[in-house]
């Protein structure tokens, strides 16, 4: 809790035809924790214009960058509501983008009742300019063009969604080849696509950071640790119970990868 020293004055003459000093006015001095702390992030403040950020979609201002690749997650352990059946799901998605040959390629793997299948599920999609490819299952699908073109356009954001607001918290350091501050952030100013709840249902974060690279104008790190009651997630029917992973690493900022039509294609 903040302290508040109250310093004053009050000087009375009695017996004298002098009028009394007027009482000084009250200066408030804030508890040495409070100052500490806010010489420790003025010392740590992030670059101008980053005093505050927002990525509602975590990836969203990657387009602007030449290339670099991610890897984002999303994993569920708990129980189907109200039952004591357990049930999982996972999916792990890496991304590579060039600019200038206007290349993307996404790997996603998925696994759990949740996803659909019990077993593991790999795609490879790829998009060349106005092309794109998809292989399921080591077999390149050559009549999907859409479902292509929607894979090969997959975003971490519509897994792990992003931050409306977020402060810094004084802390830096190099985090996948950046220099990063981080930032904190309510569970209010959370978007979560992938999870919603239902009736009766309860969110919590139990923790979460967030890593920004102030050169680039990106998040470097997205974590949430999320415990669920009662929620929906990708869309399936049954309400879960459990903890949700999310996690967010993007790396090779600058670097264009070299991206081709997939083997078989």
């Amino acid at each position: 809790m903040k302290r508040i020293f109250w310093i004053g004055t009050v000087v009375i003459l009695a017996g004298c035809n002098f009028q009394s000093t007027p009482e000084a006015l009250p200066t408030q001095i804030e508890s040495v924790e409070a100052l500490a702390t806010s010489e420790f992030l003025r010392e740590n403040a992030p670059p101008e214009g980053f005093e505050t950020v927002a990525y509602p979609r975590i990836d969203e201002t990657l387009n602007d960058l030449q290339g670099w690749r991610y890897l984002v997650t999303l994993e569920f352990n708990g129980t189907f509501s109200n039952t004591a059946q357990e049930t999982t799901a996972s999916a792990r998605a890496e991304v590579w983008f060039n600019r200038t040959s206007a290349a993307r390629r996404v790997v996603l793997e998925t696994s759990g009742e949740l996803i659909g299948r019990e077993e593991n599920e790999q795609y490879e999609a790829v998009r060349l300019g106005a092309d794109a490819f998809l292989v399921r299952d080591d077999v390149c699908l050559s009549n999907a063009t859409d479902d292509a073109r929607l894979a090969a356009d997959l975003r971490a954001g519509d897994l792990v969604g992003g931050v409306n607001h977020a402060v810094p918290t004084g802390q830096r350091a190099t985090l996948n080849g950046e220099e990063a501050w981080e930032y904190r952030f309510e569970q209010v100013n959370v978007n979560m696509p992938a999870i919603r709840l239902a009736d009766g249902g309860v969110m919590t974060i139990e923790s979460g950071e967030l890593w920004v690279a102030p050169e680039h104008n990106v998040p470097v790190r997205f974590y949430i640790n999320l415990d669920v009651e009662n929620a929906i997630i990708f869309d399936r029917q049954s309400p879960v119970t459990g903890l949700v992973l999310l996690r967010y690493d993007l790396f090779d900022i600058g670097q264009q990868a070299n991206i081709n039509v997939p083997f078989g294609c």
